[in-house]
């Protein structure tokens, strides 16, 4: 995996972030999700390098990256926090502007990103999420069952913790085979990743920091962004799988128009996985518009 990319550190906002970097060309950052890596993006980033600079990067909490102590505040996991995390790194790297993939946890890192630092980030694809405060709000029964594990990380300490460091694989196992895929979209190789990132000392605080944060300090500043009518500027598009949750129980395209100023998107036939079930399709839906000035 990765064959032509370099894996490396550097020490940004207070904490050792690890990262892939490889290609030539304009700056492009991707973030992962949970409870997974930087190497969710292995079908499809040397693709990606033909044309971008290409930094994957593990989120604090998660892979190979720092994992702070979650604090009472959930200030060390807040998307404010961790958008700062990659604003510096790409600081740190050289590169004033860049465009942003993102799914899932690293998509509302990346929406962060995106409002908080918008002089910088000039496109930005987002997988597989509607907007956090949207989806809190707008929880359904089928919501809840589908994404239970949104409602069991935010428990408070220790519990969480304790379930997910007592078999790892299980629970990785029983989130994202759970989903419509199974565990088929997953190569042995980055699944190996994904269990061994897991079990590391701190990952499951880092995860349950990370929900947490989005149930709490996230929601009060995605609020004040509304109430000050602050919206996501760059060019945005969304792609979510037809056959998750985000398709059953959301509008996504209506919940973006309301927080970004200029949205496209669509459905994709896969569930939550994209770049790991179609990487392909999505690098023919993404590259165009990630490609555009």
């Amino acid at each position: 995996m990765f064959h032509g990319f370099e894996k490396t550190k550097r020490r940004v906002n207070g904490i050792e972030m690890t990262f892939r970097m490889g290609g030539s060309g304009p700056a492009l950052l991707l973030l992962h999700g949970h409870p997974q890596t930087h190497v969710i993006w292995h079908k499809v980033a040397a693709s990606l390098a033909e044309h971008f600079t290409v930094i994957a990067a593990d989120l604090r909490g998660y892979g190979d990256s720092s994992k702070p102590d979650d604090d009472t505040e959930h200030l060390n996991y807040a998307k404010r926090t961790m958008a700062n995390d990659m604003a510096e790194l790409m600081t740190a790297l050289g590169f004033e502007r860049f465009k942003v993939l993102a799914h899932d946890r690293g998509a509302r890192v990346a929406h962060r990103l995106g409002v908080d630092h918008a002089q910088r980030v000039t496109r930005m694809v987002l997988l597989d999420i509607a907007p956090t405060l949207a989806m809190y709000r707008g929880t359904s029964e089928a919501f809840a069952r589908s994404y239970w594990h949104w409602f069991f990380l935010i428990r408070p300490q220790p519990l969480p913790e304790m379930l997910i460091s007592s078999d790892p694989a299980q629970y990785l196992k029983s989130v994202m085979g759970a989903r419509s895929a199974g565990m088929a979209p997953f190569s042995a190789e980055a699944l190996a990743e994904y269990e061994r990132c897991l079990s590391l000392p701190g990952t499951a605080s880092g995860i349950c920091g990370d929900y947490r944060a989005s149930a709490t300090i996230d929601l009060v500043h995605d609020q004040a962004d509304i109430d000050s009518g602050i919206k996501l500027s760059c060019p945005l598009k969304v792609m979510w799988g037809a056959e998750g949750a985000i398709e059953a129980c959301f509008d996504a395209l209506g919940e973006w128009r309301k927080v970004a100023s200029h949205v496209e998107g669509k459905s994709l036939p896969c569930g939550h996985y994209i770049a790991e079930e179609l990487p392909e399709q999505l690098l023919e839906e993404a590259l165009p518009f990630l490609l555009k000035a």
